[in-house]
């Protein structure tokens, strides 16, 4: 019970940070990469692949901002960066062709407006997760009516989640603003990955809370939710820390372009954990405690 009795703390902090990610946003905005704003996508096919790590130091120095090199086809590679003019095009074939034979090339120009229709996309498919989580939620807790509705456990795991979305968005708002790093699709998955990954740890506190309230007649609800939570915490703790590892041996160890999608992933989860305990279940404790009241 004693995670619960400290909720005024823990909302405190949590509103601390969400805010700070707010006015990050607000001031700084989201430094968003060429999937988002455009440029130019070229795709090199070899006779032999050469290593990707040497692909990618060629185009280092280059000096071409923010390229994205991955492997395309048997043996070759699909390279996005802004958009080049035909003399930088050029340069980089030049380049290219010095690590082995190239059996065909292309370049295409990805437009903006591509770019904004992807950013809604991005959008619109975090609000679709989000609905769509409230009304899950409130359809599995549908028996538990006293002395919470399901809805109110819905509502209060998307509470929970925009707090796991916003604190990694302003993360990256400060990343980009002092440290140029940019948000791309990789930066997306990651975050509904986040999403994924906290409603799952949330549900099973909340799952927990209804099988306890049908064995406890007796207990309050704010001793059961305590209870609850007492139950959950070394499975959810431990569960994160797992995943930390991985990701952390992925974030120092792994190759370049995943490096930031492993943050992302890293502070998400983190956020996740935090506000499963903290924040979703002491929300319940606090609704029925007003709601009392008021009655």
């Amino acid at each position: 019970m004693g995670l619960v009795r400290i909720r005024k703390f823990s909302y405190i902090f949590s509103i601390i940070l969400v805010a700070t990610s707010v006015i990050s946003l607000a001031f700084y905005g989201l430094k968003f990469g060429i999937d988002f704003t455009g440029g130019s996508l070229i795709e090199i096919q070899y006779s032999s692949r050469p290593d990707i790590n040497i692909v990618r130091q060629k185009m280092e120095a280059l000096n071409l901002g923010q390229v994205v090199v991955q492997p395309a086809g048997d043996a070759g590679f699909s390279i996005r960066t802004r958009e080049l003019s035909t003399d930088e095009r050029q340069k980089i074939t030049i380049e290219l062709s010095k690590l082995g034979e190239i059996k065909d090339s292309s370049a295409n120009t990805i437009g903006p407006t591509i770019g904004q229709e992807l950013r809604s996309r991005s959008i619109w498919a975090m609000i679709l997760v989000l609905v769509a989580i409230i009304l899950y939620i409130a359809f599995a807790f549908r028996k538990v009516s006293l002395p919470v509705s399901s809805w109110f456990y819905g509502i209060f795991a998307v509470i929970a989640l925009f707090h796991d979305v916003f604190i990694p968005l302003g993360v990256f708002s400060l990343l980009g603003h002092f440290k140029g790093v940019e948000v791309d699709t990789l930066f997306v998955t990651a975050i509904l990955t986040v999403l994924g990954f906290s409603v799952h740890d949330t549900i099973v506190v909340f799952d927990r809370i209804r099988e306890n309230l049908t064995l406890a007649k007796k207990e309050t609800f704010e001793e059961t939710v305590g209870k609850s939570l007492s139950q959950t915490l070394t499975r959810s703790i431990n569960t994160s820390l797992t995943v930390l590892v991985v990701l952390t041996a992925l974030f120092f160890l792994g190759a370049e372009a995943t490096k930031y999608f492993a943050l992302a992933l890293i502070i998400g989860i983190v956020a996740g954990t935090y506000s499963s305990i903290f924040i979703a279940s002491p929300l319940l404790v606090t609704w029925n405690n007003y709601r009392e009241k008021k009655a």
